[in-house]
């Protein structure tokens, strides 16, 4: 969310802002239910002070007639304030919906552009594996080997669902645990989260009121399934003020993500690219806001290293301002190849998002005693997203006798150094 003071000071660049966001708020109506609410609370305040003065004068009156008329008079200012407030309490909350529309300024370092076709690539890392001999996409690989079954997973649950058998499901949850090892040597502290939050914490996140079409929901109980660790890592401090001394904060999960994407037919309809339930191990990061760049510096860093002890080539895409999700000021996603399906395909994001969700989430932090509380900075990034990776592996490290070898990192994970043969 954004400060409405900030919104109240500088319209004209939070309106050029959204045009290079490809996006709209409705930044007059708040900017008109800013005024309003300040002009009621102007007169509220001045007619609470005015019976505050009139009820010590009738205490102190000693005619009946001039008394009664005084409360008289005052029944009706009361009445006023009554009415003052409740048009304030309807003025409060329509505004508050109308900021927790408005997305994220981004951050001055961002390519302006109008969509995904002028995203910026960074650096591209490794080189494009060569075959001699004919290279399959991964849906070959996995059914050959036993290892997806597309069909199982159909008849459980639907489309775009899928079996993971023997090695194939040790392969997630070595990915998945060695990843967690490797961020809890990066500094993360590792944290088991729920995998369903109240609307709270998806407000906090800025996943609502705006995305709520794409979450799951069960009404009965208002839970809302996560569609990352993002969410309940990042309220774990919300309404609370950090004291002097406890930030930086590193944490690092995993989960299993839960997303109603609108698939269209005939795009990416092969494989497990694209599904409504997957695993990730995610990062988020608390800090001071003057470390704010720094930090998503090194965030990066720590994505990238899985691809790099993974040896996937990849590369790193900057988003241009047409095509920032909602919250961040700056984000750079990370793309493994896939060589069997011949694209590239992201595996993480790494996002700063200044004060924007600790706004929403009210998490504050306190610089040093006694000093006044501010806002934290937030960041997350997925260290890395399955099961892309898993595409990856099987496609890069494909070999001519049909099996795929494991990498090297993971073998110990594993215990074993290839799948097949």
């Amino acid at each position: 969310m954004l400060d409405l003071r900030f919104i109240r000071e500088n319209p004209e660049f939070v309106k050029a802002a959204l045009v290079k966001l490809n996006t709209t708020a409705r930044i007059d109506e708040i900017l008109a239910g800013d005024i309003e609410r300040r002009e009621l609370l102007s007169k509220v305040e001045n007619l609470r002070a005015e019976r505050n003065a009139v009820s010590k004068e009738i205490g102190r009156m000693q005619d009946a007639a001039t008394r009664d008329q005084r409360i008289a008079a005052m029944r009706q200012v009361g009445e006023q304030i009554e009415g003052i407030e409740k048009r304030l309490a309807e003025v409060e909350i329509n505004l508050q919906q109308r900021l927790l529309e408005v997305p994220n300024m981004p951050h001055p370092a961002v390519p302006v552009g109008q969509n995904d076709s002028e995203n910026r690539i960074v650096r591209t890392v490794g080189e494009i594996p060569k075959f001699d001999f004919p290279i399959r996409p991964h849906w070959e690989i996995g059914e050959q080997l036993g290892i997806i079954d597309f069909e199982r997973g159909t008849k459980l649950s639907g489309s775009r669902f899928y079996v993971l058998y023997g090695l194939g499901a040790r392969l997630e949850r070595a990915l998945i645990n060695w990843m967690l090892e490797v961020h809890i040597q990066q500094g993360y502290q590792e944290v088991w989260v729920p995998f369903m939050v109240k609307a709270e914490s998806m407000v906090g996140t800025g996943n609502l009121p705006k995305f709520g079409e794409n979450l799951y929901h069960d009404a009965e109980e208002d839970y809302w399934f996560i569609p990352t660790a993002e969410v309940p890592m990042t309220n774990l401090y919300r309404d609370e003020i950090l004291e002097p001394g406890k930030l930086p904060i590193y944490h690092v999960a995993y989960t299993p993500c839960f997303r109603r994407e609108k698939m269209s037919a005939g795009k990416d309809v092969r494989g497990i690219k694209r599904g409504h339930q997957f695993d990730k191990v995610e990062m988020v990061k608390f800090v001071e806001p003057q470390y704010g760049d720094q930090e998503l510096s090194s965030l990066l860093d720590d994505a990238e290293e899985i691809a790099r002890q993974l040896k996937l080539p990849y590369r790193i895409v900057e988003m241009c301002t047409g095509d920032l999700s909602f919250v961040a000021a700056r984000k750079f996603d990370i793309e493994v190849w896939g060589a069997g399906s011949g694209e590239w395909l992201e595996v993480s994001s790494c996002s700063l998002f200044t004060d924007f969700q600790a706004r929403r989430a009210n998490i504050r932090y306190r610089p040093e005693p006694g000093a006044r509380p501010e806002y934290v900075y937030t960041l997350n990034g997925s260290g890395l997203a399955l099961p892309r990776v898993v595409i990856s592996i099987l496609e890069n490290y494909q070999q001519p006798d049909g099996t795929v070898r494991i990498p090297d990192v993971l073998q110990p994970f594993m215990g074993v150094d290839k799948i097949g043969g």
